[in-house]
């Protein structure tokens, strides 16, 4: 988790409501408000149903003597720390392009210098080759990652995959083999009031273990990442906690560790772990040689069901994902999907919104078939959608800008089904997509940001990234860029 603060606040209703920030150690939220529960009227007898055998509270005072050293043991070998940095150049002193201010003070400082950005957070090996899990958030951008191990030894790793969407990475020990391993769980066989153990490096203290309980599971809008369905849990959940496990009972892995709610920065009993079972695709997928994560594509929008549009569906309640529009040529249209039609279940598991679907879907192979239940026209209804990825239509073609011009540094693609799912492309189908922006360069003194997509430049439309290469190799005496950014287009002028 890096320590440097950086915050992401939800709508300003919430803001309003709670103004209590979400933090990966470095990124903060404001929360949901909470709903208060109604009273129970006086003299009513709550009914009991007793819990499964295999979930039991405790029935006596020997019971609550009982240890979770057994767990602990198992579990915590497999637990590390994960350090990272990077060194970045500082501009240098424009005082310097003074020849009486250099013969006073010299020639070395107008030297740009160097910074040191450090970044901390916990993993979990997960194979005995030294495969680590831990968040994206922790090593993104980071050149350099160590990690040492509960036995104290340390070892440099290399980064396999990063998956900015589920904000996951999997990291590579660079020497060594027959690792320690913790065992991964089922998040789908949660229930709300299982216990959990949260370990990981709090604030970099060492390794450390703290209880709680799965206080709610399927949380989403908590601006976390894409494939918001998170564990809430009440362990005690710090800075430099992010990318440790969430452990059950059984010592598995089911969850990791991922960001909080707090005003303080510390922890408040509310923290947020991504499932495990989203996990076991990024994983999957390291293990593969991917440089990404390849997901089903529905071909279809999705969209949250209003108390309003459930009426004039004639539903009973707002539950499911509308589809609002389906591609022709898509996996959705060939189970025979429509607009207009609800989506209630996926392989039989209940789907409330468009992130359950969403979810449900991206822990599936690719290549297989998914069962949903669908209502339309008042009636449920079956069908069999493939699970193919997004199409590379057109080829990406990606393309580092160079020269002078605004652009020089950033990385651009063509945008296809697959960047767009992969990007989260909102708003246009027009234009390139950025990617990437270099450290010190200019297009990151233009503010360009990874997901931008540049309509036009001085009134040329940008179909391709060739298109931009071209109209950029020379030079300009103003510069008019038309982009868009997160569904909203602008325009801007800047000198040449």
């Amino acid at each position: 988790m890096k320590i440097s603060a950086r915050h992401i606040f939800m709508a300003a209703a919430l803001a309003c409501a709670l103004a209590a920030p979400l933090a990966f150690a470095r990124a903060e939220v404001s929360p949901e408000a909470a709903q208060t529960a109604s009273p129970r009227p006086p003299g009513r007898v709550e009914s009991f149903t007793p819990p499964a055998p295999d979930r039991a509270v405790p029935t006596s005072r020997g019971e609550l003597m009982n240890s979770f050293a057994p767990v602990v043991k198992k579990a915590q070998p497999a637990v590390v720390n994960v350090f990272a940095s990077r060194v970045e150049r500082m501009p240098a002193n424009p005082l310097f392009d003074d020849p009486i201010f250099r013969r006073f003070f010299g020639e070395g400082g107008g030297m740009p210098g160097r910074n040191m950005a450090q970044s901390l957070g916990s993993g979990v090996i997960v194979d005995q080759s030294g495969l680590v899990v831990t968040n994206n958030h922790v090593i993104e951008g980071m050149t350099d990652v160590k990690v040492a191990l509960a036995d104290k030894r340390e070892f440099a790793a290399k980064i396999l995959l990063r998956d900015p969407r589920t904000d996951l990475a999997v990291l590579k020990l660079v020497d060594g083999a027959n690792f320690p391993t913790m065992e991964l769980g089922d998040s789908d066989a949660l229930e709300v009031g299982d216990l959990t153990l949260a370990i990981g490096n709090p604030f970099g203290v060492g390794q450390t273990v703290t209880q709680g309980i799965i206080s709610a599971l399927s949380r989403t809008h908590v601006g976390i990442s894409d494939y918001g369905f998170f564990i809430q849990t009440d362990a005690a959940i710090n800075p430099g906690n992010s990318g440790g496990p969430l452990v059950d009972m059984n010592g598995r892995v089911v969850g990791i560790n991922s960001a909080i709610f707090s005003k303080s920065g510390g922890s408040v009993g509310i923290g947020f772990a991504i499932p495990v079972n989203m996990v076991k695709s990024v994983i999957a997928a390291a293990k593969g040689g991917g440089k990404q994560v390849r997901r089903a594509w529905m071909g279809a929008t999705l969209q949250t069901l209003s108390q309003e549009i459930a009426d004039g569906l004639g539903l009973d309640r707002p539950t499911g994902a509308l589809l609002a529009d389906v591609d022709p040529k898509g996996p959705s249209a060939e189970a025979g999907l429509k607009r207009g039609d609800v989506i209630i279940s996926v392989d039989g598991q209940t789907a409330d919104d468009p992130e359950a679907v969403g979810y449900r879907l991206a822990t599936k192979p690719i290549g297989g078939q998914a069962t949903l239940g669908v209502l339309r026209g008042g009636k449920k209804i079956v069908a069999q959608i493939r699970l193919a990825p997004a199409p590379e239509t057109p080829p990406r073609d990606a393309i580092k800008i160079k020269g002078a011009s605004p652009f020089a540094g950033a990385t651009v693609m063509n945008i296809s089904p697959a960047v767009i799912e992969e990007m989260s492309v909102q708003g246009t189908t027009n234009g390139v997509v950025v990617s990437e922006v270099d450290d010190g360069s200019y297009a990151q003194q233009l503010n360009l940001q990874r997901g931008d997509i540049i309509l036009a430049v001085n009134d040329q439309k940008i179909g391709t990234t060739r298109d931009l290469e071209s109209v950029t190799a020379g030079r300009a005496y103003y510069w008019k860029i038309t982009l868009a950014r997160g569904g909203q287009v602008f325009t801007t002028v800047i000198g040449g």
